[in-house]
């Protein structure tokens, strides 16, 4: 039987849709006005004429950043350091967090480890230090320069250490009495289960390779071999110098510094770089909370 909601339930359901329509409105409004501005006209934008809709119509920004080689060279950059990070930075985490994952009585030094990983997260060594390394090591001028300093994010590692610590202990004892080892069980058993926690770090993964920009700056000495956040970095600050210094615009120069300006280009930077994720995230979704209240909580 079902029971008829009263009149006050009725009225709080309905301010509470209200609210929350107001919310995602107020979520969904800046990313409107950023791809309005980056269609609209420079003076339009400057006079604060433009809000959710486009004024004077133009794609000239996209062609300001698109229409050159090296936009085309960065971007293959930022798909081979994410199709290196992520499987890397998976592996790492997955290989380390099994065992931190177990007792003491099965693995007895991992206190010790634990709080190494944990220490890391704290304290830094600096980005001198670190450089140095990155330098003694060869790795500048190198897609493993962004890929291999980061290879091991710990704080995802902990998240899927506590989920596989929260694992009934019966699922991986019928495991060991039908034969299988630790590799058998990492694979068929913990891996499957796991699925929820290892979407979501699979996420953290992507973006945190996607949109990092300063280590480009750093290890890389030629903008071409720039990762994509950063080169749309320094067209976004200095559009005009970037134009003069750019052959493959230099017959279009006059064209471009009259046409475009630092925010119609940041604008058009941003959702340029956003498109991947936002290809990639609504897959991923389902398991982001899911997954993550998961591993945040052990017993």
């Amino acid at each position: 039987m079902r029971i008829k909601a009263s009149v006050p339930r009725r009225l709080f359901l309905a301010a509470n849709l209200v609210f929350l329509l107001v919310v995602a409105l107020l979520c969904i409004a800046p990313f409107i006005n950023l791809l309005a501005v980056s269609f609209s006209d420079k003076t339009a934008v400057a006079a604060g004429e433009v809000t959710f809709f486009p004024v004077g119509f133009t794609t000239v920004s996209y062609e300001f950043i698109t229409n050159t080689s090296k936009f085309f060279m960065s971007l293959l950059v930022s798909l081979r350091r994410t199709a290196l990070g992520v499987p890397i930075n998976l592996l790492l985490i997955i290989l380390t967090a099994y065992p931190l994952s177990k007792s003491r009585t099965d693995f007895r030094p991992r206190s010790l480890f634990s709080w190494f990983f944990v220490v890391t997260i704290l304290f830094n060594a600096g980005l001198i230090p670190t450089y140095m390394v990155v330098k003694s090591t060869g790795l500048i001028d190198s897609v493993w320069s962004l890929v291999l300093p980061g290879a091991l994010p710990v704080f995802s590692m902990l998240v899927v250490m506590n989920y596989m610590r929260s694992l009934p202990k019966e699922l991986l004892e019928a495991a060991y009495i039908d034969g299988a080892g630790h590799v058998q069980t990492l694979l068929r058993v913990v891996l499957p289960v796991s699925a929820p926690t290892i979407a979501t770090v699979t996420l953290f993964a992507f973006v945190d390779h996607w949109n990092s920009w300063f280590d480009g700056m750093i290890y890389m000495n030629q903008i071409e071999k720039y990762p994509l956040q950063t080169y749309l970095q320094t067209v976004v600050v200095n559009p005009e110098e970037f134009i003069r210094n750019n052959t493959d615009l230099s017959g279009n120069l006059s064209k471009y510094l009259s046409l475009v300006s630092a925010r119609t280009t940041g604008a058009a930077q941003m959702f340029l770089a956003m498109i991947p994720i936002l290809c990639i995230y609504p897959y991923l979704q389902k398991y982001f909370t899911t997954g993550l209240v998961m591993g945040s909580v052990k017993e």
